[in-house]
């Protein structure tokens, strides 16, 4: 059985020849980096930037006392 050029033979099975390494980031660890990211900053924030807004209300004409 002849093998194409850049593949090997396995236990009856036609392989391909593994590549050089170039240390790239596969698929899942970029998405596990997306993931820590996100927990980071849901739990621990990227700062005071919240929405919370001071409670100083001025005091209306129908919420002040009636003044005999």
């Amino acid at each position: 059985m002849p093998v194409p050029e850049g593949y090997h033979v396995v236990r009856s099975h036609i392989r391909r020849n593994p590549r050089p390494s170039a240390k790239k980031m596969s698929g899942w660890s970029i998405v596990g980096v997306c993931a820590l990211v996100w927990l980071w900053s849901h739990f621990v924030g990227f700062g005071d930037t919240g929405t919370a807004t001071p409670n100083n209300q001025a005091p209306t004409a129908t919420s002040a006392p009636a003044t005999p």
